[in-house]
């Protein structure tokens, strides 16, 4: 399967980027043809400017041509891989830019026609969405706040796939509060699901 993998976390000694290494060798040994971005690694500027705004609905292709790599992957992917720490709730600033500057119009979704319409899909070749990440909140407390993060991503995004695509979430909860044991009976998880998925 054609997979784009996603990586965001600054600090290539963390736990995270012990995840990342993970995921993509359990990918790579599992079959899978990968395209794999680090954000930090790779210095993406997160910040849509001025001019970008300005043209987002009207000339996305201004902004597109900016970031054209990360747009032809994204077209070219069936399915997407995110490795991040969720911080406040959600992804890091790094990769909700990255969503916001590469997710464009045309891209991602065609805007709606009409008011109150629905946003209509881009990216009905992806099948498949994994998320791995980790957090400080405990994981009854994500259930009485709705669990934003997940929803962004399975909902928000999600509705832009395959009509049955598949999810797979992977997420520790507690990170603060966990042993050693906890973290590598965790990586052990992630790398046999990434395994397991079919092609």
């Amino acid at each position: 399967m054609k997979t784009l993998v996603v990586y965001a976390h600054p600090n290539p000694e963390s736990y995270n980027a012990a995840l990342f290494r993970t995921a993509c060798e359990a990918l790579t040994g599992a079959g899978h043809e990968l395209r794999v971005f680090d954000l930090y690694a790779c210095g993406f500027n997160p910040v849509m400017d001025r001019e970008e705004r300005l043209a987002y609905l009207d000339n996305p292709g201004f902004i597109e041509a900016r970031v054209q790599p990360h747009v032809d992957a994204l077209r070219w992917a069936e399915h997407l891989v995110f490795v991040y720490p969720t911080w406040y709730y959600g992804p890091p600033a790094m990769l909700k830019g990255w969503l916001e500057r590469v997710w464009l119009p045309g891209v991602a979704f065609l805007p709606p026609a009409r008011k109150g319409a629905i946003t209509a899909p881009g990216l009905r070749q992806v099948r498949a969405l994994t998320v791995v990440t980790t957090g400080g909140a405990p994981w009854w407390w994500l259930q009485v706040i709705g669990n934003p993060g997940k929803r962004l991503f399975t909902r928000g995004l999600g509705v832009l796939f395959a009509k049955r695509y598949r999810c797979t979430w992977l997420q520790m909860h507690s990170m603060n509060n966990v042993s050693q044991q906890d973290r590598e009976a965790f990586l052990a998880r992630v790398r046999q699901a990434l395994l397991k998925l079919p092609l």
